[in-house]
């Protein structure tokens, strides 16, 4: 089934008072403060892919057993500053969390994310 990807995730970016991104699953928003991006999974590459501004980001995993271990994430310098890394990281927490896998952050900012963010704590291999 190449090229054929499962239903992906949309979320949006809004800014806390304090600075902070928070990723939320909700319809888009067209203000200047929010900035919506759809995270596609490809379980056959064992990817979750962002594509805006004609720019491609994405998230790698390895899928062994019970046991996802997100490898790395890369976003082009064009799109980065935008949470688009966040999204791409939580769509890939709420994957694992769905399909019952443990979650290794081989990745350094999967790593600080999930240090971040203790709703993903249980997720911890």
């Amino acid at each position: 089934m190449r090229g054929r990807s499962q239903p992906g995730f949309t979320f949006t970016q809004a800014r806390h008072r304090a600075g902070h991104t928070r990723s939320t699953c909700c319809p888009a928003q067209t203000t200047r403060e929010a900035a919506t991006v759809h995270a596609e999974h490809d379980p056959e590459h064992q990817r979750f892919n962002i594509d805006t501004d004609g720019q491609r980001a994405e998230l790698a995993y390895r899928g062994e057993g019970e046991i996802m271990t997100i490898t790395h994430t890369q976003v082009p310098d064009a799109i980065g500053g935008r949470g688009v890394a966040a999204v791409l990281v939580e769509a890939a927490l709420d994957y694992a969390r769905r399909s019952g896998l443990k979650v290794v952050p081989a990745c350094s900012y999967a790593d600080a994310y999930m240090r971040r963010h203790p709703q993903f704590q249980d997720l911890l291999a």
